[in-house]
């Protein structure tokens, strides 16, 4: 195999990519909607229940999808470990290559792919296809480091001994990802979990069924067997029920810290028909800062800021949600944010240049407008798109200043476009704040002195610290991406250690000084 190298995006700037994406967009519309149905091994149930709709148009069903039940949870693991034993019995470079077919899978339908994130998920053009990208690189990265890691470890040799270590699949995995990276992020744990010998359970977010069953039907045109990947659509319900089967041997899971948690405490539960301890791969939330010294270049931290806040609507688990503003540039910076946000573009994600989205539903809206208002109520809002396009659900780009330490605003995972702007003495004091959050996914820093981001980086307790750039947007082999603390458990998705949470290790200690030989 080749190197790994990241999957390049798009440029949009040309006049014959938006041409194909469109078509494509037009396409996906017309087949709309998209019937998902619970597979499991050769078996196609019914495609009813759940209706995913269009975030920017309400009234259109996106794709309409089945309801798992317990019981399809118990038959779905059964298969998956029949799956497993027949598919973790191919050699590490066999699963590699199926993995690669599948990344050819996704590139050839790379346009209707990012065509049904728009649709589905109100993810703008650039996002998608980005998405797409990531997807492709998982399954390119994860091919290659299956290979190496089934070459085993070297260990000590002393004479008269030989010593091996290798590395053997658990068994069953359940998947649970989320809705806004729907493509990447389940695609991601799936090829961890499959390249390294185990069966999967996929249970997608109920909003994002269509662009999972993409994945499925990629994987499985490219070779993996039926039954080392089941699909389960449906609500949380069947999710829990995935989490307690003594059957599945490992969760991997991206989403709200609230489920993350249970899904931590539930599988620690060792009931006598379980021969084994669950494994947890959890990425949780996080409320991001970016603390901005006196010293800066507003000139590149202004539009970095407003990138990691507003792209995508703020929905990324990884987005800029606190500014820790020095109070020599605090008045400047929140003047130029502002500036900065009256010229987003709010629209629809398939309007080519559109800054901020809709959000993924009307929950979703009322809760970032419950906290917009608690922003104006308890601080001050100094910057506020209000007028918002019709229909779908839309929310104000917001940006809020002056709030007391303890507001919800400061410490609540708000999860769409509001970033609140704090006043800071010095860069030891913005640290102690951040250090003070139970959450430690990413963060920021815009500074010129080299002593200033020494300091930041060592007492940062962030799993992904970003210094003078935005802070979204982590790519495979480049920046491998998970948190600390309360935002994640398990090692980086998309870094070398990634696949070892999928596997148990053995070591052989063979005396080779024995008497004698048996002949055969």
């Amino acid at each position: 195999m080749n190197p790994f190298s990241n999957e390049p995006v798009l440029d949009l700037r040309r006049g014959e990519v938006r041409e194909s994406l469109t078509a494509a967009l037009t396409g996906v519309e017309r087949s709309l909607p998209l019937r998902v149905p619970v597979l499991i091994g050769d078996q196609s149930g019914a495609g009813e229940g759940i209706e995913s709709l269009d975030p920017g148009r309400p009234s259109r069903v996106v794709a309409v999808a089945g309801t798992a039940s317990a019981s399809d949870v118990d038959a779905a693991v059964t298969a998956a470990g029949r799956g497993h034993r027949e598919w973790g019995g191919r050699s590490a470079e066999e699963r590699a290559a199926v993995l690669l077919r599948a990344a050819g899978v996704l590139r050839a339908r790379r346009a209707p792919l990012a065509a049904l994130q728009v649709l589905e998920c109100a993810k703008p053009w650039a996002e998608a296809d980005a998405d797409v990208c990531e997807a492709i690189d998982f399954l390119e990265y994860y091919a290659r480091q299956a290979v190496e890691l089934a070459a085993g470890r070297e260990l000590i040799q002393v004479p008269g001994e030989r010593n091996t270590m290798t590395y053997r699949p658990l068994g069953v995995v359940a998947v649970i990802s989320p809705w806004n990276f729907p493509l990447a992020i389940p695609c991601g744990m799936v090829a961890a979990a499959l390249a390294t010998g185990n069966a999967v359970v996929l249970k997608p977010a109920e909003q994002a069924p269509g662009s999972a069953l993409m994945l499925a039907e990629a994987l499985r045109e490219a070779g993996v067997p039926a039954e080392a990947l089941a699909l389960l659509p449906g609500y949380g319900e069947a999710g829990q029920a995935l989490v307690r089967h003594p059957g599945v041997h490992a969760i991997a899971f991206t989403g709200s810290g609230a489920v993350g948690l249970e899904i931590v405490r539930t599988a620690a539960e060792t009931p006598d028909e379980q021969g084994h301890v669950k494994r947890v791969v959890a990425e949780m939330g996080g409320k991001n800062a970016v603390i901005v010294d006196s010293d800066a270049d507003l000139d590149e931290a202004v539009p970095a800021i407003v990138r990691s806040a507003f792209v995508y609507a703020g929905q990324k688990c990884s987005a800029a949600a606190r500014i820790l503003a020095h109070e020599a540039i605090a008045d400047p910076l929140l003047e130029r944010l502002a500036g900065a946000v009256e010229v987003l573009r709010v629209g629809q994600a398939g309007t080519f240049g559109t800054d901020v989205p809709p959000v993924i539903e009307r929950e979703a809206q009322e809760r970032v407008e419950r906290y917009a208002a608690l922003a104006g109520a308890e601080g001050r809002v100094v910057a506020r798109q209000d007028e918002l396009p019709e229909p779908g659900f839309f929310c104000a780009p917001t940006v809020a200043c002056d709030l007391p330490e303890a507001s919800a605003v400061l410490t609540e995972e708000v999860f769409g476009p509001l970033v609140a702007v704090e006043r800071v003495g010095d860069v030891e004091e913005a640290t102690d704040r951040i250090e003070a959050s139970p959450f430690a996914l990413t963060g920021g820093l815009f500074s010129r002195n080299p002593r200033t981001v020494e300091l930041v980086a060592r007492r940062s307790p962030v799993g992904n610290l970003y210094v003078n750039r935005h802070i979204t947007g982590a790519m495979v082999g480049r920046q491998p991406f998970g948190g600390n603390r309360r935002s994640g458990v398990g090692a980086k998705a998309g870094g070398p250690d990634y696949l070892l949470q999928f596997v148990g290790p053995h070591v052989v200690t063979e005396n080779t000084m024995r008497h004698g030989l048996v002949v055969e």
